[in-house]
């Protein structure tokens, strides 16, 4: 069902009502993390777990590391790295908490300041010209999601061109969406030619994070560049807006509980009231 949304009211700070209205248009936001010295700390824990699986020293410039890790892995032993680096940052107490405070004004000004975090972070590794690592075009919404749900997506390289993500954006996404029915015996690969040409590709240098809204098309295509794209991603949702496919305490976990809510959620009536 769809909903004719609300306009902006005067509640809102002028930098946060340009913020959702930015956000609200083109289905993104993309801005400097909140402490670039902990976007490096968690960079150069996984260049270290990175190293440390393929039998390397300490890495002297981690970004480089990662940006040149397809001279030290083939595809077909990618994805045991992946999962050493994923296993060995979800290990680490305090990754998730940073995580989170790299995106926090966005997210706060997005999606508001009673949150619920996706449990596990998700790490993705691009080699240039490997094919075995495609997201071809969706939308998470379609697959289960909550359409409450929005994705912080974080990059450890530069990440550009074939080297990023794309997204359709709202306006072109309504109208393909109105005539999904045209793709009924299809394949992804023809819904992806009938969009290419609208599709944004997403610029996120390193030290920047991308806020997106899941319910818009998005997916990725092969690297052509000369680097490795290295990227995570961990869904975030309001506390109290509707739950889909992922529950509440098993796939998120509530982080920004207020007071006020604290008491709500404990309180009972005393004995003797008739509801």
């Amino acid at each position: 069902m769809n909903f004719a949304l609300p306009r902006v009211n005067g509640f809102l700070r002028q930098d946060e009502a340009a913020l959702g209205e930015q956000f609200l248009e083109h289905g993104y936001v993309i801005a400097p993390v909140a402490d670039l010295p902990a976007l490096d700390r968690l960079r150069a824990a996984m260049a270290e777990i990175a190293a440390r699986h393929l039998g390397l020293g300490t890495p002297q410039n981690p970004g480089a590391l990662l940006d040149d890790i397809h001279g030290q892995v083939e595809a077909t032993a990618l994805n045991p790295l992946r999962m050493a680096v994923i296993n060995g940052i979800n290990d680490l107490p305090w990754a998730r908490q940073v995580y989170f405070e790299l995106a926090r004004p966005l997210l706060e000004t997005i999606v508001g300041n009673e949150l619920a975090m996706q449990r596990r972070l998700n790490l993705s590794i691009q080699l240039p010209g490997d094919d075995s690592s495609l997201l071809a075009v969706h939308a998470d919404v379609w697959d289960g999601d909550s359409p409450f749900e929005v994705v912080v997506w974080l990059p450890f390289v530069d990440c550009f061109n074939t080297k990023t993500m794309f997204l359709l954006p709202p306006d072109k996404g309504r109208a393909v969406e109105a005539r999904m029915a045209d793709f009924d015996g299809g394949d992804t690969d023809d819904l992806f030619t009938d969009i290419e040409d609208d599709l944004v590709w997403l610029d996120v240098p390193y030290g920047n994070v991308l806020l997106f809204n899941q319910n818009l098309m998005h997916g990725n295509r092969i690297n052509r560049e000369g680097g490795t794209r290295w990227t995570m991603n961990c869904r975030f949702k309001g506390l109290f807006s509707p739950y889909a496919g992922k529950r509440l305490g098993e796939f998120f976990e509530p982080i920004t509980v207020r007071p006020a809510s604290r008491v709500g959620m404990s309180y009972e009536l005393p004995g003797g009231f008739v509801e």
